[in-house]
């Protein structure tokens, strides 16, 4: 391992941590970061200490300290160790520790000097994880206040090296490898969007296998993929060893797949994106790259992490060609087209930006930071993310309204899960039940434990007695969590919670009640929906905990769940169950109403007895406010208009209405308050001012010289106008006005029919009035028709009657 080329720089990064306390670290993909830098620092004078080596993954973990010791010439949990989660290998010797990242945070949490600590390597950093993220802006802060003396080195092959230099501050610098070039051949292949992606792969893989030389790496985006595309290969290939590589493989199984085969067979190696980076798998010279990744995404609306299938980033797909030519020449063989690649995401976004932060938020309410900004971020929380985790934490008791952690809350902290996780860890020891929450908490993490199924009632039934190295390490694990939390919950209460009780008090939002017969379609507490395939046994079920979802907020559909009845959920959540006056709008009234809910959820509502008035009254006056156009007189509004008042426009008139509306509704439940106690409520809210320049601009009618009144109208196109008969003008030789416009005279015969619409009176009686006459004195001869109008009287009698008079 001497002559590998990160030992052309080694002498650089010792001098650089002799004299300052971080560092960056460029090196390419097999340059030996991962294994050559660690063992180099041990007999540094400023070294006495424990260095710990951060792995993204515990594949990776595992394999990074083997070869460690392996080069030291010695078994792993010597000098050389590791722990992850399910695994570990140390000892009071260790002096190099391989630990996942998530783990390094919980031990900084707990000893935030790190104590006997001398190094810190956040190897693989490109990656961006959310514990990588989050352990690397502690460790900053703990070497600033509590540490000067602790070293950090960022080491990666695809980083901004100068960005991370300047997050780690005080003129951190950068040193880069220039590595061991092989030659890459890269064969673009190109989509074919008929076939399924394990269909694709499979013959990518075979084309591959036929013209190259060496063992085959092949990445696909999850392990669905993987075992179908195994079982084709296997059918195709007798004889050829085809192993899978995820992270839900038990440790002996995902050590072989790293190994060449004992017998000297070529192999093909099935993976997904585990094997990016980190992992050196002996013999492989040929990649088979379908171009996709799947990764977790949190739906803050929804509240669930689910998995995101989406296209490969290109420093994704950069990783994956160079496994080809870690050792020697090699090739990719890409499943899309060279024209197509530069328009792929340069990087895959960082887990900070799409993951869920409650783990985050609780992390540093422990830590103590009560601003999340205070800390060194290469990328800062989204604050929108960080509202939606605080509010859960809140709902889950964990943290008070101001943000601080509560007691329950500081005991959660301390479980090495994610919050929920943990909150039903220590609701289950309260009840005797730690084990069988942390087996389920197990279950929600671990893919494949107790196999597949929506039911987790199922699964847990298969997990107990499901033989294997992951089973048997799970059920261990669940053993410990569970000790823990029993000395943490001191606290015991009688009665057994069922399972599904477990889950719905920590994540109470997630309580869904079916909303079909068909049991499809799911209503939770937090005011999602969820879909459910309606021949799940889960579908007969009243009430669901939904552990897991995966799809879109508004139909996410639940992959794992405990089904509850009624009667449970009455009897173990009943301080969460709430009662609720509710008011509802109809369209004509108000209807109160009296519910028992959950969240989202009712339970049962019936007719309210005792509504309360001030709130019906509330809810109405905004109905008004929103209806008011409509409800008061067209003809009121139209003068408002016609005069330019300001306060009578529909946008003021709602910003006003409430303080004159109030009294006339008051004590009602409808809308149905006449027209004219509207307007005369509307018209005394006005100011003298605008009163008088209503009545003057725009006065509401017109007396004729007969003395007859008519309603003037604002509102037509030929506004302002009044319809009156004929007779009723006789006697005017001037033209009315209102103001300086000509009133339009929409003149009528006795019968009310139309005969003329003026605006030019004295123009009419000399013009077409002689024809009126003609056509008239026929249709109404017992009717004055004098020649020259203008010098009679006005009068709506009859000829004789008028004659009479």
């Amino acid at each position: 391992m001497h002559d590998l080329p990160i030992h052309a720089v080694l002498p650089d990064v010792l001098a650089v941590l002799r004299e300052r306390s971080s560092a960056v670290l460029i090196a390419p993909p097999g340059a030996g970061k991962t294994t050559a830098v660690a063992p180099a620092l041990l007999d540094q004078p400023w070294c006495s200490g424990t260095i710990i080596l951060l792995s993204p993954r515990r594949v990776a973990a595992r394999a990074a300290a083997e070869r460690i010791a392996q080069s030291l010439g010695e078994p792993v949990g010597q000098s050389v160790g590791y722990l992850t989660r399910l695994d570990s290998r140390q000892s009071a010797a260790t002096r190099i520790l391989v630990v996942t990242e998530a783990i390094f945070v919980n031990r900084l949490l707990a000893d935030q000097e790190l104590d006997g600590v001398s190094a810190v390597l956040f190897d693989e950093a490109h990656e961006r994880h959310l514990d990588s993220d989050l352990g690397l802006a502690l460790a900053l802060e703990s070497q600033a206040v509590l540490r000067p003396d602790l070293r950090l080195l960022v080491m990666s092959a695809t980083i901004d090296g100068a960005r991370f230099a300047r997050l780690l501050g005080a003129g951190a610098p950068v040193i880069e490898s220039e590595g061991r070039a092989h030659l890459l051949r890269i064969e673009w292949l190109g989509a074919r969007a008929e076939l399924r992606p394990d269909e694709a792969m499979t013959g990518a893989i075979l084309t591959a296998w036929r013209a190259e030389e060496g063992d085959l790496l092949a990445f696909l985006p999850g392990v669905g993929e993987i075992e179908r595309v195994r079982e084709r290969l296997e059918e195709r290939l007798p004889g050829v060893p085809v192993l899978p590589l995820h992270g839900q493989l038990e440790p002996a199984l995902q050590s072989a797949a790293l190994r060449r085969d004992p017998d000297g067979r070529r192999r093909i190696v099935l993976a997904t994106t585990i094997a990016e980076t980190s992992l050196t798998l002996d013999g492989v010279a040929v990649v088979v790259d379908s171009g996709l990744s799947r990764r977790a995404e949190f739906d803050r609306a929804a509240g669930v992490t689910h998995l995101v299938t989406t296209r490969a980033s290109q420093a994704a797909a950069a990783q994956r060609a160079g496994r080809a030519a870690r050792q020697g020449p090699g090739v990719a063989y890409r499943l899309w087209e060279q024209a197509g690649h530069a328009g792929r995401a340069p990087f895959d976004p960082p887990e900070m930006l799409v993951a869920d932060l409650a783990p985050l938020v609780l992390a540093l309410a422990r830590w103590g930071t009560g601003d999340p900004a205070s800390l060194p971020w290469l990328d800062p929380p989204p604050a929108a993310s960080l509202q939606a985790a605080q509010a859960r934490l809140h709902a889950m008791d964990a943290l008070d309204a101001a943000g601080q952690l509560t007691a329950f809350g500081r005991r959660v902290a301390t479980l090495p899960m994610a919050p929920w996780q943990a909150a039903m860890v220590l609701h289950g020891a309260r009840r005797g039940q730690a084990e069988d929450a942390a087996r389920l908490a197990l279950l929600l993490q671990e893919r494949g434990l107790g196999g597949r199924g929506e039911d987790l009632a199922q699964r847990l039934s298969r997990f107990a007695t499901e033989r294997g190295g992951k089973a048997e390490a799970s059920r261990k694990l669940a053993g410990r969590w569970a000790a823990m939390a029993r000395k943490l919950q001191a606290e015991t209460q009688a009665g057994n919670y069922p399972p599904g009780i477990l889950l719905a008090l920590a994540q109470p939002d997630n309580l869904a009640r079916r909303r079909d017969p068909s049991g499809e379609n799911w209503l939770a507490a937090g005011g999602r929906g969820f879909v459910l395939d309606p021949i799940s046994p889960l579908a007969r079920s009243e009430w669901l905990a939904i552990g897991d979802a995966t799809g879109l907020a508004k139909g996410a559909r639940i992959t794992a769940a405990l089904p509850l009845e009624t009667a449970e959920v009455e009897q173990w959540l009943a301080d969460r169950i709430e009662r609720r006056q509710v008011l509802h709008w109809t369209g004509e009234r108000v209807e109160a109403r009296l519910q028992r809910r959950i969240g989202a959820v009712t339970l049962a509502t019936g007719p309210d007895p005792q509504p309360d008035p001030a709130a019906i009254h509330a809810l109405l006056l905004d109905k008004a406010v929103e209806k008011l156009v409509e409800m008061l007189p067209r003809t009121l509004l139209a003068r408002g208009g016609y005069a330019g008042l300001e306060a009578l426009r529909p946008d003021a008139l709602r910003a006003g209405a409430a303080a004159w509306l109030a009294p006339l509704l008051q004590g009602r439940r409808d809308l149905d308050v006449a027209p004219g106690r509207m307007a005369e409520a509307l018209l005394n809210s006005l100011s003298w001012d605008d009163r008088q320049r209503l009545d003057r601009v725009a006065p509401r009618e017109w007396v004729s010289p007969v003395g007859s009144h008519h309603a003037i109208d604002y509102a037509g196109d030929d506004a302002p106008s009044v319809e009156v008969r004929v007779q009723a003008c006789f006697g005017l030789e001037r033209h009315p006005l209102i103001g300086t416009t000509p009133l339009l005279l929409k003149l009528t015969s006795p019968a009310g029919r139309p005969i003329q619409a003026t605006r030019d009176l004295p123009g009419f009686w000399r013009g077409s009035w002689a024809d009126v006459v003609k056509d008239m004195k026929g249709r109404y001869p017992r009717h004055r028709w004098p020649v020259e109008p203008w010098a009679e009287k006005p009068s709506l009698r009859t000829r004789n009657a008028f004659e009479r008079s």
